[in-house]
């Protein structure tokens, strides 16, 4: 695979789609590089928009993608240990719809998504569930849903060719001080780590352009790997794979 960077945005639904526009725009003042933009059909719970769905067929038209990211972003389960406590209150706050579903659950959430998609005549290539934590029942549903490819935080999986690519992702976290300023360092260390591996993935959030130095710092690690790289959706990198 010829070196390559995946652009991501994650979180993109009604309610966070200004914060997103400022992430795009963030993202278009480096280069003008297709992306994959992570939707989610009911964030917490709230109703679809018809304004956010013509949003979508425009990003299609520019050459996005649009990838399925869970169907509310609501952890409807209760921990069941602390590691399990750990993964789903702290690494995320009660974010990771997928991280404990039954595989008939898994498989109604993401049945509910395709409708969603289908309805609106998009292509769906591509399932990444919140947080990139998912059960054994939603792994199995997943690979049942047709879908060409997942990620989880440290790979790429192309279900059709049978392939897992490393690939860590760039994320930064911005709910406090501390996440903000340790995100700078953690990331910058994880790009240099990640230099040699053929595919960087670049996954933002939509407060990730609201807080200078964590904009500042991507954009950067943007600028640069595009000196060298390809800029490429997930659906198109695992396509190559």
């Amino acid at each position: 695979m010829t070196p390559a960077i995946a652009v991501v945005i994650h979180d993109v639904a009604p309610s966070t789609l200004a914060a997103c526009e400022r992430v795009l725009g963030a993202v278009r003042a480096v280069a003008p590089v297709p992306v994959t933009l992570l939707a989610v059909p009911r964030y917490h719970g709230l109703a679809m928009r018809a304004d956010f769905e013509r949003r979508l067929d425009a990003a299609l038209a520019a050459g996005d993608e649009i990838a399925l990211h869970g169907f509310t972003h609501v952890d409807p389960g209760v921990p069941h240990d602390l590691v399990d406590y750990a993964r789903r209150r702290w690494y995320t706050d009660r974010e990771g719809e997928f991280a404990g579903l039954a595989r008939d659950e898994a498989s109604r959430r993401l049945a509910a998504g395709r409708a969603w998609f289908a309805a609106h005549g998009w292509p769906l290539h591509g399932f990444v569930a919140p947080a990139w934590l998912m059960s054994e029942g939603t792994w199995q549903a997943v690979e049942e849903a047709g879908v060409d490819y997942t990620c989880t935080l440290t790979s790429v999986v192309a279900f059709r060719r049978r392939r897992r690519l490393a690939s860590r992702a760039l994320v930064f976290s911005t709910r406090s001080a501390w996440r903000r300023t340790a995100s700078v360092s953690w990331n910058t260390a994880v790009a240099a780590v990640e230099r040699r591996k053929p595919l960087l993935r670049l996954e933002l959030h939509p407060a990730d352009a609201d807080h200078p130095a964590v904009r500042r710092t991507w954009q950067r690690l943007l600028s640069g790997a595009l000196a060298t790289r390809r800029a490429l959706t997930l659906h198109e990198a695992a396509r190559e794979l």
